[in-house]
């Protein structure tokens, strides 16, 4: 199994802050799926090397790439437009789960603009940039994303 994290920060990628939520989602995936290989990189707010990673992983095989980062109102945050640009298949039912979860503690998770899909076999999904909600996000998610890579790689849908 390939998974992938892909950090999207301006100001992580110039060295002018430290990335802490990009390291605890790799940490959480590593403890969820320890024998899967893990790649990671941190690029800077722009679409197209957004685009051009998720691309990149998908063509490798990746089974899942989770983005940090880039999904909210700035300017600058364009982690989502990158992600419709290559996705073939919409799933939103994983953002949207992502954002209910978080608003029971922060009403501002609903301004994450974050989408998730699929590059043929490769689901990908938007985390927030922040360590709190990228760790909450993915811990919402993680039994249905166990599930969905399930039925992805062919298994059944019902038991």
């Amino acid at each position: 199994m390939l998974l992938a994290v892909l950090t999207v920060s301006d100001r992580c990628s110039q060295g002018l802050a430290a990335d802490t939520a990009g390291p605890a989602v790799l940490a959480l995936l590593a403890r969820e799926w320890p024998s899967a290989a893990i790649e990671t990189a941190l690029v800077p707010d722009d679409e197209n090397i957004i685009a051009a990673h998720l691309e990149s992983w998908s063509a490798q095989g990746a089974n899942l790439v989770l983005t940090v980062g880039g999904t909210g109102l700035s300017p600058r945050d364009r982690t989502p437009e990158a992600t419709l640009r290559v996705i073939d298949r919409h799933a939103p039912g994983f953002s949207e789960a992502m954002r209910s979860k978080g608003a029971e503690s922060n009403p501002f998770a609903f301004l994450s603009r974050g989408v998730s899909g699929l590059i043929g076999n490769t689901l990908i999904i938007n985390l927030p940039g922040s360590l709190r909600g990228a760790e909450e996000s993915l811990t919402t998610i993680l039994s249905l994303l166990k599930h969905g890579l399930e039925v992805i790689a062919g298994a059944q849908t019902h038991p």
